[in-house]
């Protein structure tokens, strides 16, 4: 008996209103942003307070081989379940047995090849032992990420969200003793693995609550996946390869406590762009649906647009007039005060960055993976060429060689976002959208004038200030209209249920 006709599910009902939805999905995923934000805020100050800046430099480089050994497993399941998920939910519980069952396979070969990759670029036999410890600790929390692709696609962000802060509030709840027991790095080890399977078992409560199909795998759904999941793999690989040659390239350049300021910046950085990730991915499911009607899809690009440019060029500016505080407040500055240095020199390519996020999801809804992976493989050989030639640069002149990381990595988002146009086509964006970069980038140049004029504020009142003038800026120059503020309000105010696949 087929899955369809055991169990058909019922499709959410249409939404007429695209910024509606937009606004529901991120909701959600932003109330589990706030949360795993803070989390992850205090966990890096106990990691980097407890362990200083030359082991926090060594945890950084191991969380970055780590995430890119999963890339590969994963095999661009992150962005084509989702989409098979969101237009054939009759499928899901093949769809997502298939997809844990490829993950487990695949992960079983990747604490050995890790450690070979850091025995061959020559590393110490301390971080040769934990290369691999940090696979199998995240091996757990790998898994629960399957089914965080079925709420996604099925716009449960808030069972998505659930799960990421169950797993980060563990995990930090675990750590904090250990690392007051001086257990150091081998603490942070446990206690991710711990979190891991508690986040992998709220996983699969959360799915059975919501009447989801019987899991089950097929090796004609394998073979669907791994094919629909190359062109993306190459994507999702160019992409995550450029921080973890970054990260490998740094580490061979420059001194143990120089990669610390760095993992340092990158957490802050990570942290911030996560906001431009959420937004994306409220807005896949739906770009996905729209993607085969013209007009729908540029509605909802356009819909997202707006707020992903106030959102980068917020981002930005707070970085460049905040980062200083902010790191001192969270490091400490005696030992991570380079640290401020590489955000405040990022802050201008923060904006293009999160432009380029929301056209990676435009151009994977759209079909057009393989065209992306080429741009981004090009954007990665401009940033690792650069990384060699400014990285020594800035290490002599100023003694932190993370510098000339974050300039190369900025000039290879100009490779980027022209590629991702010339993709899409200039029509598919629409025509108002260098008027809105202009209006994004008025708002931030009025909003550093007036910090640059005004007396010094301390963060805790110049944040909330730089937010409201900015806010205000942006209103007035109509990068965004008070429809679009009210949505959000509205999303508030009311309570409305997702819908859900229940029982006939």
């Amino acid at each position: 008996m087929s899955e369809t006709s055991q169990n058909p599910p019922r499709p959410p009902p249409p939404d007429d209103d695209p910024a509606a939805g937009l606004a529901r999905n991120a909701f959600f995923l932003v109330l589990g942003q706030v949360a795993t934000t803070a989390l992850a805020i205090f966990f890096n100050a106990a990691l980097g307070r407890t362990l200083g800046a030359q082991d926090f430099g060594l945890y950084f480089l191991l969380t970055t081989m780590s995430t890119f050994a999963y890339v590969i497993a994963e095999w661009g399941q992150s962005l084509f379940v989702t989409r098979q998920v969101a237009r054939e939910p009759e499928r899901s519980g093949t769809l997502l047995g298939t997809a844990i069952a490829l993950r487990a396979a695949s992960a079983l070969l990747l604490p050995g090849l890790t450690w070979v990759i850091a025995w061959l670029l020559g590393y110490d036999v301390r971080t040769q032992r934990f290369a691999p410890a940090f696979v199998i600790a995240n091996l757990p929390f790998f898994l629960s990420q399957a089914f965080s692709l079925f709420f996604r696609g099925r716009d449960r962000m808030g069972d998505d969200a659930s799960i990421s802060v169950t797993n980060k509030a563990l995990a930090f709840v675990i750590a904090l003793p250990a690392l007051a027991l001086g257990a150091g790095i081998y603490g942070v080890v446990g206690a991710q693995t711990a979190a891991g399977v508690a986040a992998l078992g709220l996983a699969y409560v959360l799915y059975r609550r919501f009447h989801g199909l019987p899991l089950r795998s097929s090796a004609a759904t394998a073979r669907e996946l791994i094919a629909g999941g190359t062109p993306i793999l190459a994507m999702s690989a160019a992409v995550s390869v450029q921080p973890y040659l970054d990260a490998i390239i740094l580490s061979k350049l420059v001194p143990a406590v120089a990669v610390g300021w760095f993992g340092a910046a990158k957490a802050i950085l990570g942290t911030l762009t996560t906001a431009a990730a959420i937004l994306g991915t409220a807005a896949y499911p739906r770009l996905s649906r729209a993607a085969d009607d013209h007009v729908a899809f540029v509605r909802e690009i356009r819909t997202a647009l707006r707020p992903m440019l106030w959102l980068g060029a917020l981002c930005g500016t707070g970085t460049f007039l905040f980062a200083k505080p902010v790191v001192a407040l969270i490091y400490g500055s005696s030992g991570f005060g380079p640290a401020a240095v590489i955000l405040q020199v990022f802050a201008p390519g923060m904006f293009l960055l999160f432009l380029d996020i929301l056209l990676a999801s435009v151009v994977y809804a759209y079909g057009a993976a393989r065209g992306f992976a080429v741009v981004k493989i090009l954007s990665v050989l401009v940033s690792s060429v650069l990384d060699f030639v400014l990285v020594p640069i800035f290490q002599s002149r100023y003694g932190n060689g993370g510098i000339g990381v974050v300039v190369a990595f900025a000039a290879s988002e100009f490779v980027v976002f022209p590629g991702a146009l010339l993709i899409l086509r200039r029509e598919k964006l629409g025509s108002g959208m260098g008027v809105d970069m202009l209006r994004a980038l008025g708002a931030a140049g009025g909003t550093i004038g007036l910090f640059a004029a005004a007396p010094a504020l301390p963060w805790y009142l110049g944040i909330p200030a730089c937010l409201v003038f900015f806010t205000g800026a942006s209103l007035a120059l109509g990068l965004v209209s008070r429809s679009e503020l009210s949505v959000l309000w509205s999303m508030l105010r009311r309570r409305r249920a997702p819908a859900v696949i229940e029982p006939p």
